[in-house]
């Protein structure tokens, strides 16, 4: 800093103090002026004008939109709050949320969507590709951060991960890329596999990606795919009929809204016959599942934090690039495995990041 421009800071320091030191009842005129020196003081000091508008208090307002169901304190995911909490959004003083859960009901998204607009809420953060694609239909304007979407760009969200583009930005968990893998470490585990079964939901688009993929690196492994394509509850009692009838030698669940909410039948027919099963996420796993292997949604949630911050601060949502995962965990339960007559390599017990006995 020049000796200049220090003395003029210095005595801009000196006229806040003397034009702040009066009496607290200030007549208006006086107190504008105050304010305006205040904010002035902040952009010499270096201090954002951000930070100022939030000391004068400004309360943002946070929407949060699934499809499953309410959790039981109604908030959005604690990873989320957490995240915002660490940059400085402390809930009921600065940032109060609006979640809104479709309880496995598709349907009901476009209408839930449409209310947090209507609450004129700050920021949308969105999971789920059903949830984002409610989210993006309801506002152009509105910043809306997907947290964990499964492809973004091939589901038509955003026009690319470097330069989302419009009101849209957030992460991406790479599931439809992560399905060629999953299935690589499904075929590690039962080296003798020959047909995998594919359950997933056909009515969404983001699901079947997922799916063409898996078709795509089954014919590289030399594997074959018997297609369970499901839309509804019912359609999951045909899916098993038809592995009862033509039995597959493993398992592979894409996970949506419609597979999760019916997880706990999916899990018990695989341990019933004895296929063993490989799942997205951890929490399947947890529920008794084989194996899973999956980007942390808590890190996600983290990271989604960090993008409203920079969004509420001013940064516009499309110059935001959106990021992909880039750490995966491999979970393996070893107490179904036993159940199932299964032994699991130790070359991958190894490299498993968390192994349930």
């Amino acid at each position: 800093m020049n000796r200049k421009s220090g003395h003029w800071r210095a005595d801009l320091r000196r006229r806040v103090r003397a034009d702040t030191g009066g009496d607290s009842h200030t007549c208006s005129g006086r107190s504008t002026r105050r304010d305006l020196i205040i904010a002035l003081a902040a952009v010499a000091l270096g201090a954002p004008l951000a930070a100022f508008a939030q000391q004068k208090g400004k309360v943002w307002r946070i929407g949060f939109l699934h499809a499953v169901s309410r959790p039981s304190d109604g908030l959005p995911p604690t990873a989320l709050r957490q995240g915002l909490a660490g940059l400085g959004y402390v809930e009921g003083r600065n940032v109060v949320y609006e979640g809104r859960w479709a309880e496995g009901k598709l349907g009901r998204l476009p209408e839930l969507a449409a209310e947090l607009v209507r609450l004129r809420v700050d920021a949308i953060v969105v999971t789920g590709d059903p949830a984002s694609a409610a989210a993006k239909e309801a506002t152009s304007t509105i910043p809306i951060v997907i947290a964990g979407s499964s492809d973004p760009v091939g589901s038509g969200m955003i026009a690319s991960l470097a330069r989302p583009g419009g009101n849209i930005t957030g992460t991406s968990a790479q599931a439809t890329e992560l399905s060629a893998k999953r299935l690589e470490i499904l075929k590690e585990a039962v080296p003798k596999v020959s047909r995998v079964a594919v359950l997933w939901n056909a009515d969404n688009p983001a699901m079947t990606l997922r799916y063409r993929e898996i078709e795509k690196a089954a014919r590289i492994l030399r594997v074959a795919v018997q297609p369970l394509g499901v839309r509804e509850p019912e359609d999951f009692d045909v899916a098993f009929s038809t592995m009862t009838r033509e039995r597959p030698d493993a398992l592979f669940m894409v996970t949506d809204t419609l597979t999760t909410l019916n997880r706990k039948r999916v899990i018990e027919f695989a341990a019933k016959h004895r296929i063993p099963a490989m799942y997205e996420f951890d929490s399947l796993v947890l529920d008794g599942g084989l194996m899973a292997y999956a980007p942390s949604f808590n890190d996600i949630y983290r990271r989604a934090a960090v993008y409203v911050d920079k969004i509420l601060k001013g940064t516009k949502p499309g110059d935001l690039p959106v990021e992909q995962a880039d750490r995966f965990y491999l979970l393996i339960n070893l107490k179904t495995a036993k159940a199932l007559g299964l032994t699991i390599p130790q070359s991958l017990l190894l490299r498993a990041d968390r192994v349930i006995e």
